[in-house]
């Protein structure tokens, strides 16, 4: 029996953490997966936990039979099988709520989906002290066989930690996942019961995986959005991607969605977005001109708007796209035409790859920030050092970030701190949106050059109308001045609490409407 309890306890361990994760799957496709995010999931869970190893302490010394503990068991694997098929209308409702920025239903909708879990994941929480319960025949031995649970429980954690996130979510999707972990721990219900049983009170719980599989059948064409215009979806390692299609223009989303990661439509390359911005990067050097820019980077590749516009305007010159995400590189190719020949992508994390690169570049373009979601290690003095050491002479490194109204201390962070490692820095808010695009000059320069390469471009038939029109934008919008502040460096960047206070401040004092 001992042997049996033992696999048991690993493989529910196992199941609470993959249900953690699938958990913030599950609601980072609609709600994101910000800090915030996750501190409410993991917080609720362990308190769920907590409940669970109370109540499985006193219904072990009630009834320390092996039967009780995996009726229980077969529950608690039944009742999180049946959570993404409960949640979904409520999720797809607070997609729609997203989309219209109805704060009150996301909020209702938030608190929902995490109640969800209060059933499966408190019965998973009694089967730790239940085995203790059951094991310990000695009590001399008490501690050491407590112990050996705990270590055995912790260790099916720590593969449930995993494979959710590394092999079932990518293959088979979110709901899929809770469907797999749940029928595996219904099974060593179930056989549990044969063994320490009966066949008849095995049989008082076979009904439970049928229910299951056929919510499975039903839903199993069912999109987890289903959002206007959607013409594709899937699940990746990091994100829930989503395209679509509106009037004409091919637009990428991921996660939550209110964020348009790339666009793309064959007509046109003139977005009026921070894409565009990327482009006009080397004119604060004096007599510039198109033909002078040889390679640039792109850290935060996505579908590759940007590499798309860098091709028109400088004319098949290397790009170098760093995305971490291969499934977004995938469906960049599939739906935005990110086929160029000159584009040479390289998965894996933009840092760690443009620090581990042999090449020069012209134009850094970093375009990873999507708040909440800006990688601390993207926005330090010792990444800008990488950044420099990789430009020549003459080169810029531009970054796509985001102010939001009478709030700028994120643009004030990051220009105070690469103004540590460039002798210039200037910012451009981008008219309608919430964009900032900040750039930050190798040499020194002035804006006054800026101007002059505007005139002398303007003047040539042989520039893309395209660059012209986005100069035009910088110039009227650049900015030469920054509040100096704290320096972000590697040993302290509080990138997230800045990020998460500007959200919530912007979300509670009504600054929806500048999304609307």
């Amino acid at each position: 029996m001992k042997n049996y309890l033992l696999f048991t306890v690993f493989i529910s361990g196992m199941t609470t953490l993959a249900a953690e994760l699938a958990a913030g799957r599950l609601i980072g496709n609609v709600f994101g997966t910000s800090n915030i995010v996750w501190a409410s999931i993991i917080g609720l869970i362990l308190i769920y936990l907590t409940l669970g190893y109370f109540l499985g302490g006193k219904w072990a010394d009630a009834n320390p039979t092996p039967a009780a503990m995996y009726h229980i068991l077969a529950w608690g694997a039944f009742t999180l099988g049946l959570v993404p098929y409960i949640a979904s209308p409520v999720l797809r409702a607070a997609a729609t709520a997203f989309d219209s920025l109805q704060v009150g239903i996301l909020g209702a909708s938030f608190v929902a989906v995490l109640i969800l879990f209060i059933v499966p994941i408190t019965l998973l929480g009694t089967i730790s002290p239940y085995a203790i319960r059951l094991t310990v025949d000695d009590t001399s031995r008490a501690g050491q066989i407590s112990g050996q649970i705990y270590a055995i429980s912790t260790l099916g954690s720590f593969i449930g930690t995993f494979l959710p996130t590394l092999v079932t979510i990518p293959a088979i999707g979110t709901k899929n996942t809770f469907l797999l972990f749940s029928m595996i721990l219904l099974l060593v219900a179930l056989v549990g019961l044969v063994r320490f049983a009966s066949q008849r009170d095995m049989l008082k719980h076979t009904w439970m995986p049928f229910v299951l599989i056929a919510l499975a059948l039903l839903t199993a064409n069912q999109s987890m959005k289903a959002s206007a215009a959607q013409i594709y979806e899937t699940e990746s390692a990091y994100n829930y991607i989503e395209v679509l299609n509106q009037n004409g223009f091919t637009i990428l989303r991921l996660n939550e969605g209110q964020g348009v990661h790339s666009i793309y439509h064959p007509d046109t390359l003139q977005y009026n977005g921070p894409w565009d911005q990327f482009l006009v990067s080397p004119y604060f050097y004096s007599n510039r001109k198109p033909s002078d820019i040889k390679r640039v980077a792109i850290v935060g590749l996505a579908a590759g708007t940007t590499a798309g516009q860098m091709t028109a305007v400088y004319e098949n010159i290397p790009i170098d796209g760093y995305e971490l995400d291969p499934k977004i590189v995938e469906v960049g190719r599939k739906y935005f035409d990110m086929n160029m020949p000159n584009l040479n992508v390289i998965i894996g994390d933009g840092r760690l790859n443009l620090e581990r690169s042999e090449q020069k570049y012209d134009i850094i373009a970093v375009d990873a920030y999507r708040p909440p979601y800006i990688p601390p290690h993207m926005t330090t003095q010792e990444f800008f050092e990488i950044c420099a050491s990789h430009l020549t002479e003459n080169g810029v490194l531009t970054i796509n970030s985001a102010s939001v109204p009478g709030d700028r201390r994120l643009i004030n962070g990051l220009a105070t701190t690469m103004a540590t490692v460039f002798p210039s820095v200037y910012t451009v808010d981008i008219p309608g949106s919430l964009n900032t695009m900040i750039f930050a000059t190798k040499q020194k320069t002035i804006p006054e050059n800026f101007a002059m390469n505007l005139l002398a471009l303007s003047n040539d038939p042989s520039v893309n109308p395209l660059l012209i029109t986005t100069m035009q934008v910088t110039f009227s919008n650049l900015e030469t001045g920054f509040e100096p502040t704290t320096v972000f460096t590697d040993d302290h960047a509080p990138i997230e609490w800045i990020v998460n206070d500007m959200v919530i401040r912007f979300i509670l004092e009504g600054g929806t409407q500048y999304l609307e």
